[in-house]
This record gives C-alpha cells, sequence and structure tokens, in this order.
C-alpha cells in the first residue's frame, strides 16, 4: 500500500485491495490520532470551563458591588447580533 496522506479520504481509495496487514496498521493509526484528537479537545475543554469559571467569578463581584453588569450598548449589540445585522446594520456580523 502506498502511504497517501492519513488525513486525507485518499487513504480509503482502493480500501478493498488493502491487505489485513496495511488495514490493521491504518486502524491503528486512526486510533492514535483520535486519541490524540480526544485529550487536545479535554484540555480545550478545561480551559474554557476555567474561563467561563473566572467571567462568572467577576459577573457576580460586579453584582455584589452594585455595578452594572450590562451596558445599553450591550443590550444593542446583542439585538443586532441576534437579528444577523452586523454594527452597521447590514450583513452577517461575522464576515462584516
Amino acid at each position: 500500500m502506498s502511504n497517501p496522506d492519513i488525513e486525507s479520504f485518499g487513504v480509503l481509495v482502493n480500501i478493498q485491495d488493502y491487505s489485513d496487514g496495511e488495514l490493521k496498521a491504518l486502524s491503528e493509526e486512526l486510533q492514535r490520532e483520535e486519541r490524540e484528537v480526544s485529550r487536545r479537545r479535554r484540555i480545550i475543554h478545561g480551559k474554557l470551563d476555567i474561563i467561563r469559571a473566572e467571567i462568572v467569578r467577576r459577573l457576580r463581584d460586579k453584582h455584589q458591588s452594585g455595578g452594572v453588569l450590562f451596558s445599553e450598548g450591550d443590550i444593542s449589540l446583542l439585538g443586532g447580533i441576534l437579528s444577523g445585522k452586523s454594527l452597521t446594520g447590514e450583513g452577517d456580523p461575522q464576515q462584516d
């Protein structure tokens, strides 16, 4: 078996021609890759959890000290996002 890029679907072209050993090796390689992706996702989710907890802590502190949690500008911005309008009032906010 030639060794096409394992990340492309090209590796599956003519898969019926692979030997049992080649299929086993390919399966093992993809399983290793999947474990690495899962490990990286767990790390990212852990970081996101820490960031969210800090945001909640800051909002709680701000609320307890009598601070305003959201400004009028925040509400306007949210309205624009929810309506699919950009800050200029046109198009997708993520593409402007």
